[in-house]
């Protein structure tokens, strides 16, 4: 059977083990049933630290996704992907302001991408281009034209925001190529605004670029989202992608921002402007405070070009690209010491997907070309478990003895088969890489290992909102599995939950991300990196107003409030037993504190005076617990966060009243009874 029997024998003898020991191997586990829960919080137990960037984001071009949450852009393709006519409207943003035939788009020379719209111009009558339906706030607004044409030509931008309020900017044309910057006071907001690049003369006008964007952008950024972002503290952020990542060339992405040419997005079936490339990304992290954690190409990429984009990053002036990089304006070397190698290349879904066998060498390529340009960048390597294997339904493997493709269906994957994407890196390519990384996304539907489907199932709250945390669990109970093959432990190899999400909003949604935080909060000693999918959901925004979406409350609950050392918890009341097989999604043991219905978890600040105890109460009613502190002596007034809503699909919309709160008051810690409130996640806070 090949290695593919050896693995499937191999787990049979080491999973009776692990699910017999985790409980004890494990941090945080603790054993013990009765009614009516209890817990003790021994602060000399405590764990390896929370990393601050388990609070981290994945940002991916994902469509217009970033562009519209964090970019200042008001217009839509404003380097003229599309030809300038008036066809399909969904797409074709910009119209002729005269006949169609006015407007032709020129291929010969354009100043970006493959045309640029040329105007035939008359003396009798206005013509050029519009776009309309713009949203624009009540402040000032600046950008740039850049124009060629005739002279003579009398050149005027417009913008619009009511019937009769408008003001007009007159633009000077050259032959060649010119550059003119915009200014407009738009005195009222609207959903509706209209700009107009109109002209009159003799020739031709050519139009090659156009922006506009709010006078107070923050180096392009919307000053607004920034400040949300900022405040939460997210610690890293991930760029670009992402399946994004796999058709990206990085070099299209640099440079003059009008220059760079908008091309079509093959993953996402988007054209993508290219306006938000790594200077860009690297700027963003700058300005809310987080560490870079940038992703390269290794789907349709080559490990010339990633070594190349390291050099480009941390290179000095003196480097080939470092000194693009200086040419660019950014003549100091960014120093990004976070790299990932590639997105998901086990996935049918990804741009240049291939088997564990050949990504192994691809992957080697790649560390060496990278580590030479920068020896001393943190290399993460893509990674996936049997958990996450099985759960994608599609992996395949050429077999070594009959070199035939194998393709299982329904997918169980089995440790240390030749389809075991982890193994064959750990044992193929140990030393290339210092994390391997891992994607979990947490469904309310249950995936069936006997038709490799997602299925409805009838089954609790609690049940449903478990099943990203008990995802988490099931790495885990792999991760013990190669630390029994592979020296992690040794070499200090840690894993990166680079994309990870629950595909739920709400206050459902709520519940089981914070469920899944918490166990992530439980396995430190080898996760030490996370990456939320995507950072952008933390904000409910429209075109020009944010504010804090329910999962961003949850993130800067926890992030502001909970403490970075983790301290066990013992209790009475243990998760009860799994429903369903082992397999997939679903660990041998139930994920969560021994304090079932709740879930908890606790942590000492860094300087050790503040305890924080975080409580999750995934049920319809109040419950109850008794909380006893072992080795902390509290003030005996302490503050409680409390973040709920009114229902299960509570959430909070820009422009709408929040449904989701986050509430503060004071509480006595002498009392040792808690009653916690229906569908909330509560963190309390005793200080020394």
């Amino acid at each position: 059977m090949g290695e593919s029997g050896q693995g499937i024998t191999r787990r049979a003898g080491l999973q009776g083990s692990v699910a017999a020991g985790l409980a004890a191997a494990l941090p945080f586990r603790a054993s013990a049933a009765a009614s009516g829960v209890t817990a003790e919080i021994d602060v000399a137990k405590t764990g390896e630290p929370i990393s601050p960037f388990l609070y981290g984001a994945f940002s991916e071009h994902i469509q217009g996704f970033i562009y519209s949450a964090l970019w200042a852009e008001v217009l839509s393709d404003r380097k003229f992907y599309y030809a300038v006519d008036n066809q399909d409207p969904s797409t074709r943003k910009w119209r002729p302001l005269a006949q169609p035939e006015t407007v032709t788009m020129e291929t010969a020379a354009p100043y970006v991408g493959e045309h640029s719209p040329q105007v035939a111009l008359s003396p009798w009558e206005q013509r050029g281009i519009g776009q309309g339906g713009l949203a624009l706030a009540a402040k000032d607004h600046v950008g740039r034209i850049v124009v060629a044409g005739d002279p003579g030509a009398h050149v005027t931008v417009t913008l619009s925001w009511g019937s009769g309020q408008s003001q007009r900017v007159v633009v000077p044309v050259r032959r060649q190529w010119t550059t003119v910057p915009l200014r407009f006071t738009c005195r009222a907001a609207t959903t509706d605004g209209r700009l107009e690049i109109s002209a009159t003369g003799t020739g031709s006008l050519k139009i090659g670029a156009v922006s506009l964007m709010a006078a107070d952008n923050v180096h392009g950024f919307r000053k607004d989202t920034i400040a949300l972002f900022r405040a939460l503290d997210s610690g890293m952020w991930r760029f670009p992608g992402g399946n994004f990542t796999s058709g990206h060339d990085w070099k299209d992405a640099v440079g003059d921002p009008d220059r760079r040419p908008p091309k079509w997005d093959h993953v996402w079936n988007y054209p993508q402007s290219n306006d938000i490339g790594t200077d860009e990304f690297l700027t963003l992290c700058r300005l809310i405070q987080v560490e870079p954690y940038l992703c390269v190409n290794s789907g349709f990429g080559s490990a010339r070009e990633a070594a190349e984009l390291v050099e480009y990053v941390n290179g000095d002036a003196g480097t080939a690209m470092g000194r693009v990089r200086a040419d660019h304006g950014h003549p100091e070397p960014y120093k990004v010491k976070y790299w990932n190698i590639g997105n998901e290349m086990f996935g049918f879904w990804q741009l240049g997907y291939m088997t564990p066998s050949q990504y192994v060498v691809k992957h080697t390529l790649f560390a060496n070309a990278m580590r030479k340009a920068d020896p001393s960048i943190t290399l993460v390597a893509v990674g996936a478990s049997p958990a996450s294997l099985t759960i994608h339904s599609e992996p395949f493997y050429i077999d070594p003895d009959t070199r035939k493709i194998v393709h299982p269906s329904p997918v169980i994957v089995e440790y240390g088969s030749a389809v075991d994407w982890n193994h064959r890196l750990m044992k193929d390519a140990w030393g290339t890489f210092d994390m391997i990384s891992e994607h979990t996304y947490g469904d309310p539907h249950r995936y069936d290992l006997t038709t490799g489907q997602r299925v409805e199932v009838t089954e609790s709250v609690l049940d449903s909102v478990r099943r990203g945390a008990n995802y988490i669990h099931a790495i885990r109970e792999d991760w013990e599995l190669y630390k029994k093959d592979f020296p992690l432990e040794r070499d200090g190899v840690k894993m990166a939950l680079d994309e990870w999400a629950y595909f739920v909003g709400g206050m459902r949604g709520v519940l089981a991300v914070s469920l899944m935080l918490h166990e992530m909060f439980r396995n430190t000693d080898f996760i030490v990196m996370g990456a939320y999918t995507t950072g952008m959901s933390w904000l409910s925004y429209n075109a020009t107003d944010s504010i804090y979406s329910e999962q961003g409350l949850l993130f800067m609950l926890y992030r502001k409030h909970f403490g970075t050392i983790p301290i066990e918890i013992s209790g009475n009341s243990p998760q009860p037993a799994p429903k369903w097989p082992a397999g997939g999604d679903q660990p041998s043991v139930t994920s969560g504190s021994p304090t079932y219905p709740l879930d908890m978890s606790a942590a000492l600040s860094a300087d050790r005076k503040t305890l924080t105890i975080a409580v999750i109460n995934a049920t319809a009613d109040v419950q109850s617990a008794d909380i006893s502190l072992a080795g902390f002596a509290p003030r005996s007034r302490g503050r409680l966060w409390r973040l709920t809503g009114p229902n299960l699909d509570s959430s909070n919309h820009v422009g709408q009243p929040p449904q989701v709160t986050l509430t503060e008051e004071e509480f006595a810690t002498g009392q040792s009874q808690w009653s916690v409130q229906p569908y909330s996640v509560e963190l309390r806070a005793y200080s020394r």
